[in-house]
Formats: C-alpha cells, structure tokens, sequence
C-alpha cells in the first residue's frame, strides 16, 4: 500500500471574515453553484477569496461577481478564469423574495461563506445584509475586546 498525500481538504469551509464587520445580517441562504471542473477543484483546495464578492440580479438570475477562484494547478490547458460572474442556483420563490427585498435601499446580497456538503457539492451561503454604521462597527470592536478579556482571565 502507499501513502498518497491528499491535496485535496477533507472539510473546505472558507469564511468571508469582512463581511460580518462591515454588515448586519437579516436573512440567510444556501445556494448552489455553477462551476466549471477545474474551479470545484481549486475549491477543493481551499483556493477562493471571498473578500471583493458581491451578488446581483442579472435578467431575474442571481449571479456573484468579483469572487476569485485561483487557477488549478494541475490542469492542462483548459483552466479557468480566476474572477468571472458564476451562477447562483436558488428555488424560483427564493430568487423573488430576494430581488424584491434587494431592490429597498440599503440591502445588499453578500457571499458569508462557501462549502462542500456531504453530497459533494460546493455551495454557497449568502445573505441578504445592511451596511453597518461607523458606530455599529466600534461597538462590535468593543464587545470582541471584552470577549478576549474574559477569555484572557479564564486561562491565567
């Protein structure tokens, strides 16, 4: 037998860390994806930035842009492209409950996170958010900076 190194992560979860300083989170869903075969791949091995991704409707079809999948390194000649829009598959009454709270001034749709389910899949969790005033943000810095506090005061 041979031990072959897996390249490949078992638990791929990449979390999008600015997103929950910068919004406050109303409602959240999954959705899938449409993917190309090298991009799942170079999911696989947690190559994606989440951090410039932002979601909108084109023609009633919720696509994510500015999401950066780096290029797989084994792959011949058919790689990808590392930004392009990507499809976001949703049921038709999601899709619609989404573009109508979109459409009120100060929503925005926001990539949380992306993950493989037990099923294989790469799919992705977004959510319908308002942008944090300066103020919601310095609050949050302070509650995390208790947080670590009292942490700190566990352990000594």
């Amino acid at each position: 037998m041979s031990t072959k190194s897996n390249r490949f992560e078992k638990v791929v979860n990449i979390k999008n860390k600015k997103a929950s300083f910068e919004f406050e989170f109303i409602d959240t869903y999954v959705a899938g994806l449409m993917l190309k075969g090298t991009e799942i791949k170079s999911i696989r091995e947690g190559k994606v930035s989440l951090t410039e991704a932002y979601c909108m409707f084109l023609d009633d079809e919720l696509f994510v842009r500015q999401m950066h999948i780096a290029p797989y390194s084994m792959a011949a000649s058919y790689n990808h492209e590392a930004v392009r829009d990507r499809k976001l598959l949703l049921s038709k009454k999601e899709l619609e409950k989404l573009q109508t709270k979109s459409q009120e001034k100060g929503l925005a749709i926001i990539p949380v996170r992306i993950f493989i389910n037990d099923r294989g899949k790469a799919k992705m969790e977004i959510a319908l958010a308002r942008g944090k005033k300066l103020h919601d943000k310095r609050q949050d810095l302070k509650e995390k900076d208790a947080k670590r506090e009292l942490q700190r005061m566990a352990f000594d």
